[in-house]
């Protein structure tokens, strides 16, 4: 059969002109979930109390601190499944680039300058530099990878959309054969930029060719999604128990290992399935989730700041306030950091985007040689 006739082959060769349009509320819970997620893997890793639990593994406590705080990667996963989900059947406007771009900059300044002006930092030049270019850390961090395979997303987009069913599935298998197995096995470096790619390639694959799901279907999927969790679980208890240190973590410990990524994605499908009512507090919560992001994982001083200076994690463990202060401390600071964005998009973003935006297609109009 001719591939381009292929009938299991959905209608997505053309990329249709942006709608604007509601979120669907059920990935929007899921973003919301993610974050959460994020936000106590942060309260466990950027703390110093991840070294305390070590020393105490096998203690009720520092089991259900592993148990909370061991969703970052995946969690990361999940964030770019959702937005390759919606992004592949959309374009890159100069709009949506220069909101993320300017959302970036905005914390990584303000944040900045409010540290060197209270004196908690020093204004040197690494902190200038991180004000005139914050995307440090391409390989492995989030923030810059995110906006960098944003740039590719076009490109990506032009390729998932030209490809068959088959295809597809063969550049699936073969991106997850390198990045989930020679680069989990130590042949090749990890990038993000390169694996959020494939998470986009997974995505659009998931919405081209996998069907609404029954009420059978989004069983299977929740059955699915509740297994990989409990193994999840149980590899880092019992490898922890069994003390096999050098394996600590390793099956969820990178965006790319086999428990992140199958949680990632079942977790996802069951997400997607979920009947969930429309809501636009539940969507506008959402719409600050990757600024929460920004605020909370500003920097190395907003760490020692946030975790340590101000909610004491370490301080915590051992007492029976080890058991509330991460869920009040998770909760709290995504509350605060989610006001903060809503306020910022609200009154800063929502009169000058436009405005800025407007300067820069005028810009560009004037560089003719971007017309050849």
């Amino acid at each position: 059969m001719n591939e381009a006739h292929d009938p299991n082959r959905m209608a997505h060769s053309a990329t249709p002109p942006p709608v604007k349009k509601e979120r669907d509320s059920n990935l929007e819970l899921f973003r919301i979930i993610v974050m959460l997620l994020i936000v106590a893997h942060h309260y466990l890793v950027n703390s110093g109390l991840k070294e305390f639990i070590d020393s105490q593994p096998l203690t009720a406590q520092s089991c259900y601190l592993y148990t909370l705080g061991m969703w970052g990667k995946t969690g990361i996963n999940c964030f770019v499944l959702i937005t390759g989900y919606f992004m592949c059947k959309s374009r890159i406007t100069l709009h949506k680039f220069l909101k993320l771009v300017l959302q970036v900059y905005f914390y990584a300044i303000t944040i900045g300058l409010i540290f060197v002006f209270t004196g908690y930092t020093k204004l040197d030049a690494d902190n200038i530099a991180y004000f005139l270019f914050p995307f440090n850390r391409l390989n492995t961090g989030f923030k810059s990878a995110f906006v960098v395979y944003f740039l590719f997303i076009p490109f990506l987009n032009i390729v998932v959309n030209s490809i068959s069913k088959r295809q597809h599935q063969a550049l699936t298998a073969l991106c997850l054969a390198v990045y989930c197995v020679f680069a989990k096995v130590g042949f090749i470096t990890l990038n993000y930029v390169a694996w959020f790619m494939v998470l986009h390639i997974i995505a659009s694959y998931l919405r081209f060719y996998v069907p609404e799901a029954d009420s059978k279907a989004r069983k299977r999927w929740g059955l699915l999604m509740a297994t990989c969790i409990v193994l999840s679980v149980a590899s880092v208890l019992l490898v922890r128990r069994a003390g096999l240190i050098s394996l600590k973590f390793w099956f969820v410990s990178d965006s790319n290992a086999p428990l992140a990524i199958c949680t990632g994605i079942t977790s996802f499908m069951f997400f997607k399935n979920l009947k969930v009512k429309q809501s636009k507090l539940i969507n506008t919560i959402a719409s600050t989730t990757f600024g929460i992001l920004l605020i909370h994982a500003h920097s190395a001083a907003m760490r020692q700041w946030l975790w340590s200076d101000t909610l004491h994690n370490t301080s915590h463990f051992g007492t029976p306030m080890g058991w509330v202060h991460p869920i009040v401390s998770v909760l709290a600071v995504f509350a605060v950091c989610s006001l903060i964005d809503y306020l910022r998009a609200r009154f800063l973003e929502k009169p000058l985007l436009p405005i800025i935006v407007n300067l820069a297609e005028r810009g560009l109009e004037k560089c003719k040689w971007l017309n050849h």
